[in-house]
C-alpha cells in the first residue's frame, strides 16, 4: 500500500512537472547514470584508434603525392589511344606530308618565302594538333575537383604532375616531327641549328597545351572550353609573322603589345633566325650579289637581329611557366570566385523578388471590391 501511495505521488508530481523541467531532470538522470559513464568510454577508445589511421591515409609527403600522381597520370595516357598516341600518329603522318610538298626547298630566290610560309604552317600545324586533348584535360579536371574536395592532394601537385607526366610524349612528338620536317625539308644544316629546331617544337606544344589547360579550367563546359581555346589561339597567331610582317602590323594593339604577349610570335621569330642568319640565297637578277640571311629577316620579315635565337627560345620557356602558374591560380581560386559572384548576384535577386511580391500584394489589397457594411448584413444575415 505504501509503494502504491509514492507512486501514485510521484507520478502527481511528474503531472504538475513542464515538459521543459522533465526533460532537464531525465538529462541529469542521463549523466549520472552507468549509460552515459561507458558511451564517453567507448568515444575515447575510438578517437584514440582513428587518429594514426586518418594520418596514415591522410597525411602523406609531397614527394609521394608527386610520385603517384605523375604515375598515375602517364598510365591514363599510356592506355588512352587518343590521349597522345593518335595525336602522335597525326603528327607524323602530317610531318611527312608536309615534308614532302617542301622537298630539299633549296636556296633558290624563290625559296625565301617558301621558307617563311614553311615555318608558319609548321606552327600552324604544331599548335592546332594540340587542341586534340582539351577533352582529355576536361575530364581528368573532372576527377581532380572530386579527389581535392576529399582532401587527397592539392592544385600545385596536380599541376606539377600533370606537365610532368606529358614530358615524355611531348617530346616524342617533338622529335619524330622535328626530324622528319628538318631533314626532308633541308632546314639550316648543322646539329645546333637541328636541335634548336626540335627544341623550339617542344617548347612550342608545351606552351600551347598549358594554354589550352588554362582555358578548360576557366570554361564551365567542354563546348566553351574548345571555342575560347581555339579563339585565344588564333587571336595570338593574328600578330605573329604567318600573315603580315612585323613592320606592316599596325602599332595600336597588334604590335604593341599583341606582338609581345603572343608566344607564336617569338617561336617564329626564333625558327626564322635558325633557319637564315648565316645562309645566302641567289639573287632576283642573274649575277647579282647573293642576300644574306640576315637582310631578309630585316627588310623582308621586319624581324631585329640583334639578339641571340636563345632568347626567342628563353621567352618561350618563360610563357610555359606563366601559363602552367594561370592554371595553378584558376583552379585554386575559381571556386571562390564564383560563389562570391553568384552570392552577389542571388542577394539583388532575392530583394527584387520581395519587391515584387510586396508589389502584388499592395495591387491585389487595392482591387479587392469593398461592399457597405449594411450590404453585408443584408447579405450574410440569419434572417434573410
Amino acid at each position: 500500500m505504501q509503494s502504491k501511495k509514492e507512486a501514485s505521488s510521484s507520478w502527481n508530481s511528474l503531472m504538475k512537472m513542464t515538459t521543459e523541467e522533465i526533460k532537464s531532470e531525465l538529462i541529469k538522470y542521463y549523466r549520472n547514470s552507468i549509460q552515459s559513464e561507458n558511451a564517453r568510454k567507448k568515444i575515447r577508445e575510438i578517437k584514440q584508434s582513428e587518429e594514426p589511421l586518418v594520418e596514415k591515409i591522410y597525411d602523406t609527403s609531397r614527394l609521394k603525392q608527386l610520385c603517384t600522381l605523375t604515375n598515375r597520370s602517364i598510365l591514363n595516357m599510356t592506355r588512352d589511344i587518343g590521349y597522345y598516341w593518335l595525336r602522335i600518329v597525326f603528327y607524323i603522318l602530317i610531318s611527312v606530308s608536309a615534308g614532302f610538298l617542301l622537298f630539299n626547298i633549296g636556296t633558290s630566290n624563290e625559296a625565301i618565302l617558301t621558307r617563311g610560309k614553311c615555318d608558319g604552317f609548321i606552327v600552324g600545324l604544331m599548335i592546332f594538333l594540340c587542341l586534340g586533348g582539351v577533352p582529355f584535360y576536361h575530364e581528368e579536371l573532372k576527377v581532380f575537383k572530386r579527389e581535392r574536395f576529399g582532401n587527397h592532394y592539392g592544385e600545385a601537385m596536380f599541376v606539377l604532375s600533370h606537365f610532368l607526366s606529358s614530358l615524355p610524349f611531348v617530346l616524342a612528338i617533338s622529335l619524330s616531327s622535328g626530324t622528319i620536317l628538318y631533314h626532308m625539308v633541308n632546314f639550316h644544316p648543322g646539329f645546333s641549328h637541328y636541335c634548336y629546331f626540335c627544341m623550339n617544337i617542344f617548347c612550342l606544344i608545351a606552351v600551347t597545351e598549358g594554354c589550352t589547360l588554362f582555358f578548360a579550367a576557366l570554361a564551365p563546359d567542354l563546348l566553351v572550353a574548345m571555342g575560347t581555346a581555339t579563339g585565344a589561339i588564333v587571336f595570338m597567331m593574328v600578330p605573329s609573322n604567318i600573315f603580315r610582317s612585323l613592320a606592316d602590323l599596325p602599332k595600336f594593339f597588334w604590335r604593341y603589345p599583341m606582338s609581345y604577349i603572343s608566344y607564336i610570335t617569338w617561336s617564329i621569330q626564333g625558327q626564322f633566325k635558325n633557319d637564315l642568319i648565316g645562309l645566302e640565297f641567289e639573287p632576283q637578277v642573274p649575277g647579282g650579289t647573293k642576300i644574306k640571311g640576315e637582310e631578309i629577316l630585316h627588310d623582308m620579315f621586319g624581324i631585329r637581329n640583334d639578339y641571340s635565337k636563345w632568347w626567342d627560345l628563353g621567352v618561350l620557356v618563360l610563357f610555359l611557366i606563366c601559363y602552367r602558374l594561370l592554371f595553378f591560380l584558376v583552379l585554386k581560386h575559381k571556386e571562390r570566385v564564383t560563389s562570391l559572384l553568384h552570392t552577389k548576384r542571388t542577394i539583388p535577386d532575392i530583394l527584387l523578388r520581395r519587391s515584387s511580391l510586396k508589389n502584388k500584394y499592395i495591387s491585389s489589397k487595392q482591387r479587392q471590391s469593398l461592399h457597405p457594411l449594411s450590404a453585408q448584413e443584408g447579405l450574410y444575415s440569419p434572417i434573410s
